[in-house]
């Protein structure tokens, strides 16, 4: 079973991820899920970027960076949207990574490091017409990565919300979301 890491995005810790790590549990991985916004939780999306833009994201990567700290090398890095940074962020430069659950985001792999490592897969996942995700360049980092990385996989879903996997929100799409859970839930159990 995988150990996962897993990040919120810009409305904190609600209980939509909560829920999502749950899932993973019942299966049988151990799931890690560090709070970057030290509590705070926002219904409008809006007000949650506001929050990650005055703390800095810098500050919201070392808040991610630290989390991982006293864990094992051994994980597998997740994050929705926001919480991709530092998702990937470790993915890239942690020593010992099992692999990276990219969802509704992907920086271009440049801002971590030169490539991708050699033998950490990856799963990234988006909608096809999320004005975040495919019109923010996230979707272009995301075929850039598949293109140049042998063990990376790009899931499209159609539709244009932004948030869709977290059941607490009104992006939600629960036929989006209960397929990228099922391809999640492969993607850890081929984690060797």
């Amino acid at each position: 079973m995988a150990d996962v890491l897993l990040f919120h995005h810009a409305h904190g810790l609600t209980s939509g991820v909560r829920e999502f790590a749950e899932v993973l549990r019942r299966a049988g991985h151990t799931v890690h899920v560090p709070d970057l916004y030290e509590g705070r939780v926002f219904d409008q999306l809006e007000d949650g970027a506001a929050y990650a833009q005055e703390t800095g994201f810098g500050t919201i990567i070392e808040r991610g960076r630290v989390a991982a700290e006293g864990l094992p090398g051994e994980l597998v890095y997740a994050g929705f949207s926001l919480g991709v940074l530092p998702a990937q962020l470790l993915a890239q430069t942690r020593a010992g990574a099992k692999g990276a659950l990219l969802m509704h985001a992907c920086v271009p792999v440049s801002e971590f490091g030169d490539a991708w490592p050699e033998g950490v897969p990856v799963q990234i996942h988006g909608m096809d017409a999320d004005e975040f995700f495919a019109g923010e360049g996230d979707l272009d980092a995301a075929r850039t990565l598949v293109e140049t990385t042998t063990a990376a996989e790009l899931f499209l879903y159609p539709g244009d919300q932004h948030l869709f996997a977290d059941s607490s929100l009104p992006s939600y799409d629960e036929q989006a979301a209960t397929l990228l859970t099922e391809r999640v839930l492969g993607f850890l159990d081929g984690v060797k």
